[in-house]
Order: structure tokens, then sequence, then C-alpha cells
């Protein structure tokens, strides 16, 4: 038998040092010819075969997390997938439904159809709310596809509501006399409350009983309380230089063709839809709100969906601050959760690149915030 301590034998074994092969064939050919192998030999042929360099250690690490990413993203896509598949099911027949009660309406019995298109009013505001419940997991296009027709069975049901059910016999016009400018007594902008004045930019054309709201009125305050509001739709059109106070809880706010006004309003349970507003302030907490064709305006919001705007520039938000004796009643009347607020979460429909800021809406600066609003009364 060979030692190891041997002289040199061949290439490899050096004189008095243990020499411990790399590889099981020349174990094997140094025990064939005699050579002593180190028992040690087990451990580190055991030990270079864990010991793997430290570059394909974290190339592995890194394969393994992508394939990771790529199952979670996998499942994600078919939950969304699942959800939107059920949102439009579901909304597609609970809009068959909608459209066969406002076809379904009798035209001779006054009390029946108010009964059937108010039906229809609630479920377009139920499924409104099933569509700002859904919106985080909906394309842009589903949204709007959605938003249409929504806007279509409204359209529907306010000329089925034209046909079917009387007018207001009476319409309260400006006041606007040769000699100055009279304050109306607030028993008057009740009266105004339940009518539109006819106008060139009015885009409505009657207000009905189940609505309210304030049209063509220039430098004036106007109030409505709880009682006159009682979760109708509120409609507010063609407003010049006014503060506007809505203490109550609107099923739906309609702001239209405002400039230089303040605009404040209590927990609305559907949407709040602004319309050509320029150079004003409005605060409202809703379900959604949908803001068109609006410049340098600011805007404090409490939202549980999400804001959209689209043809807008120069539109600032912040957190909704306004408050009022009552408001956390009428909270709990519309629905809304006052602890869930997505303010700062605004879709810009002309805005579609990823990864960079719309210019056309900005958050105002804590520093530049209302924190306290002015107390205003209606003139006497």
């Amino acid at each position: 038998m060979v030692s190891v301590s041997s002289p040199r034998l061949f290439c490899g074994i050096t004189s008095g040092r243990s020499y411990i092969p790399s590889s099981p064939v020349v174990r094997r050919n140094m025990e064939a010819i005699g050579v002593k192998v180190s028992a040690e030999s087990d451990d580190r042929e055991t030990n270079a075969a864990v010991k793997v360099p430290e570059r394909v250690l974290r190339r592995d690490q890194a394969r393994l997390e992508e394939v990771e990413r790529r199952r979670n993203v996998k499942e994600s896509q078919t939950v969304t997938e699942e959800k939107s598949d059920f949102f439009t099911s579901t909304f597609n027949a609970e809009k068959a439904a909608v459209e066969e009660i406002i076809s379904s309406c009798n035209y001779g019995d006054s009390d029946q159809a108010s009964k059937t298109l108010e039906e229809a009013s609630v479920k377009i505001q139920q499924l409104q709310k099933f569509l700002n419940d859904s919106v985080m997991f909906l394309t842009q296009y589903e949204i709007r596809q959605a938003q249409a027709s929504l806007q279509t069975m409204q359209t529907s049901l306010a000329e089925k509501r034209d046909e079917a059910l009387p007018k207001k016999k009476f319409a309260f016009r400006s006041r606007n006399t040769g000699t100055g400018k009279q304050p109306a007594p607030k028993q008057e902008a009740s009266e105004k409350s339940a009518s539109v004045v006819d106008g060139p930019a009015a885009l409505d054309a009657a207000i009905y009983v189940n609505q309210c709201g304030f049209s063509n009125v220039d430098s004036q305050v106007l109030i409505m309380h709880a009682e006159e509001i009682q979760q109708r739709d509120v409609l507010l059109s063609n407003l010049t230089n006014c503060k506007v106070r809505l203490y109550g809880c609107p099923s739906t706010v309609h702001i239209k063709v405002i400039r230089n006004c303040e605009i404040l309003c209590g927990p609305v349970s559907s949407s709040v839809f602004v319309d050509q507003c320029t150079d004003s302030t409005l605060a409202a907490p809703c379900q959604q709100l949908r803001t068109h064709n609006t410049s340098a305006t600011q805007i404090y919001l409490h939202v549980t969906s999400r804001a959209i705007i689209e043809d807008c520039h120069g539109v600032s938000v912040a957190p909704f601050t306004w408050t009022y004796p009552g408001i956390h009643e009428h909270f709990k009347i519309s629905g809304l959760d006052p602890k869930r607020n997505n303010w700062e979460q605004v879709d810009d429909f002309n805005w579609l690149a990823t990864g960079t800021p719309s210019p056309n809406w900005t958050i105002i600066p804590e520093s530049e915030r209302i924190s306290s609003w002015e107390s205003v009364q209606p003139a006497t």
C-alpha cells in the first residue's frame, strides 16, 4: 500500500500532504494503484457538491420570484375577469328589467304611472351604486359603456315621466327689475326650488314634482333644508355669483352652467354630476363624482368610489371639510361611509398615459385649503 506521504507518484500528489480527489473515477484509480485516499474525501465531496456560486443563487432566486410574480398576476387577472363578467351579466339583466318597467308605464292611471316610474328611478339609482362599487376592477371602456347605458335609461325615464305625468303649472322667473334688485323672501326661494326658469342655457325643460333646485339666479344666497330636499334629486343650473347651501341628503345632484359660485352640499346618496362649471368652489360627499367641461374650480370631496373628470382643466381637489348640525345623521341616511374617502383618486378620461399624472387636475396644498366655511343667511 502506498501512503499519501510517499514521494510524488504522479502529477497532482504532493509529498507530505493528503490528496483528496475531486472525481470518483480518480479516486478509484488511485485506490487501484495502492494510493491511500483520505477518509475526509467523502465529506469534502459532499461540501463541494452543495457549494454553489453566489451569482448562481441570486439568479435562481430571481427566477423563482419571477415565477411567483407571474402566478400572482395570472390569478389576479382571473379574479378580475370573473368580477368583470359578473358585473356585465348582472348590469345587463337589471338594465333590461328597468327598460321593461319604463315601457310598461300606464298613461291612463297617473297614480300607478307615478309608482311605476318611481320604481324605475330607484332601480336606476341602485344600478348607479352597483357601478360605483365596481369601478375598481372595471376598465375605462366598461365604465364608459355602463355610464352611457345609465344616461340612456335616465333620459327614457324623463321622457316617459314627461308624457305620463303633468308638469308643474307655474314657473319662477328671474327677479330683474328696472329700479333695483329686491331680495327675495325665503318662501319665494322654496317655491323656486320646484321649478325651472326658461333660459338660453337651460339644460332641462322641466323639474318634476320629485325634484327641486335653483335656476337662473344671480348674486343671491340660496338655501335648502333637509325637509325640503328629502332625498329628492337636486338641480342647480345657470347660477352666477351665488352662495348655495344644501342642508340635507339629496338622492342625486346636477350642477350645470355655474359661474363664480360657492356650493356646499350634504351627503348625496348616489352621484354628483357637474357640467360647465367655472371659477367656483364645490363641496359634497357622494358615491361618485362626474365632472365635464369644467375649469378653474376647487372641489372639496368625500367620495366612496372614484372621481371622474372629462374635458376639464384647472380642477383642484381636497378632502371634504364642511359640516353643519345633523350632517352625521344625513351620512347614515345616504348610506355613505364617513370613514371611506377616495378624494385623491381622480380618473381623467382625457389622459390615458400610464405613470404620468394628468395635468388637468391637482391637489390643493394643505396650507391653501378652506377649513372654516363662511356662515350665510338668506336675504330677508
